[in-house]
């Protein structure tokens, strides 16, 4: 028997939209553990048995808020040369993750258990974004850094600013540590 076609948008996308909102919302107002799959339907007007049929377990859930926004919100550039994919890239990160949104994320990923498969698909999502941009290059000729050193000198400076408010994310900020790789 062939498998239902699923249509783009509609009520099921509204629904999506609706308690993935309501989980950004939350981690903002809460943080996250502070909340519940009821407050989560609650919130977005659906009924928790549509959550539960839907995304299984809170976990699941707030993986797939996270993964969503993480490739939704971080397009990978080609501006022809790796610095200024670099910079283009450290921009959109640093834009993404400044605000209210993005540090909910940070902190439902940190919450996330170690040895759950939520936080490897988000930190293998991000290495694959940062594999592509670094492969391009390779390809253009030029000689990149491997995806730990982009980790280490751009991502993981802007998430603990961004984590511990320690300061802004400039645009002059975010251009020195791709100086600095």
């Amino acid at each position: 028997m062939a498998e239902p076609t699923r249509r783009p948008g509609g009520r099921s996308e509204r629904v999506r939209a609706a308690v993935h909102q309501a989980v950004m919302d939350l981690v903002v107002e809460r943080g996250y553990g502070m909340f519940t799959v009821g407050d989560v339907a609650a919130r977005a007007g659906v009924a928790d048995t549509s959550i539960y049929r839907r995304w299984g377990t809170l976990e699941d859930l707030t993986a797939d808020v996270a993964l969503t926004w993480l490739t939704t919100n971080s397009p990978i550039p080609d501006t022809g040369s790796l610095d200024g994919d670099l910079r283009a890239y450290a921009s959109g990160v640093a834009r993404d993750i400044g605000g209210p949104a993005g540090l909910a994320i940070l902190r439902l990923v940190i919450a996330l258990p170690k040895e759950g498969e939520a936080r490897d698909q988000f930190l293998a999502e991000r290495g694959k974004q940062l594999q592509t941009m670094l492969d391009r290059a390779r390809t253009r000729g030029e000689h990149p850094p491997d995806a730990l050193e982009v980790l280490d000198h751009i991502l993981a400076p802007l998430y603990i600013r961004t984590l511990f408010g320690t300061g802004p994310l400039t645009p002059e900020y975010v251009d020195a540590l791709v100086d600095r790789l």
